[in-house]
Formats: C-alpha cells, structure tokens, sequence
C-alpha cells in the first residue's frame, strides 16, 4: 500500500479516539475501508447468525443464506450510513441509493451463492466454514462497488 494513501488512517489510530476514528467524516478511501471491515463484521455476525437459526429451523441453506442476507444488508446499510459513507450519495436521492446499495448487495449474494455452491458441493467444505470465506471476498466487492459507483 502507498505510504501516502496510509497517512490519514494512521493519524488516526494513533490518536486512539473512537470518535476520530469511527465517527469524524472522511472520503479517505483507507479509512472508510478500515470502518467498512468493522461494518462488515456487525453485518456477518446479523447474516451469520440468522443463517445458522434457520439451517437449525430446518431450512434449507442456500434458503437460509437468502435470508440471512437480507439481514445482513440492513444492518450494514444502516451502519455504513453512520460510519463509512456519511455522505449522501451524489448520483441519486436517498430511495434510489437504498435501491442502489441493495442491488450491489444482491450481486454480492449471488457471489456468495455461488461461492458457497462451489464449496459445499465440490470442495465438501462444511457450510459455517464456507460462509467465513465467502463473506471475505464478498466484503470487498461490496466495499469496491459501493465506494465507486454510489460514493466516489
């Protein structure tokens, strides 16, 4: 990583400010990244935890995966309005950026059936391990096309 683009981030970890580092606005895309892994984290944890409750209901995965999905995505939309993304999205009102973040998000979760598709079914890796790996890569498409196309 350039030096340069790690400045803003490191100023403020050193301060060890909650406030500084989770709340001040930023268009730093290091340190939106550094709060989006946070986000994503809460986020995992809602989608993780609704996908075991209805694998454990009885459904299917690939069903509780949707699901939890959707889960998953309110909570990270809500966050990442706190504390990644402050600023209202400059290519459209607040009802289309929803739209818009869900639609990246919907995206990622056809990544994330695909990857779990992959892994259950060709590697045989159990699904909760599967999960961990997927949410990874998924995580940084979100941030990437969110940053991109409804931030930049």
């Amino acid at each position: 990583m350039d030096g340069e683009k790690m400045d803003e981030l490191l100023r403020r970890l050193k301060t060890g400010s909650l406030k500084v580092i989770f709340q001040e606005r930023t268009n730093d895309g290091m340190v939106q990244l550094f709060r989006y892994v946070f986000v994503g984290g809460f986020a995992f944890v809602a989608d993780w935890g609704a996908m075991v409750l209805g694998v454990k209901l009885g459904m299917n995965e690939y069903v509780a995966v949707a699901i939890a999905f959707v889960v998953g995505l309110i909570v990270n939309f809500i966050l990442s309005k706190k504390l990644v993304f402050q600023e209202a999205s400059e290519k459209t009102n607040a009802t289309g950026e929803f739209v818009a973040y869900g639609v990246i998000g919907i995206l990622g979760l056809l990544f994330t059936e695909g990857l779990m598709y992959v892994q259950l079914e060709w590697i045989g890796i159990h699904y909760m391990i599967a999960k961990i790996i997927a949410a990874a890569i998924v995580l940084l498409w979100n941030f990437i096309a969110r940053k991109v196309l409804l931030y930049k």
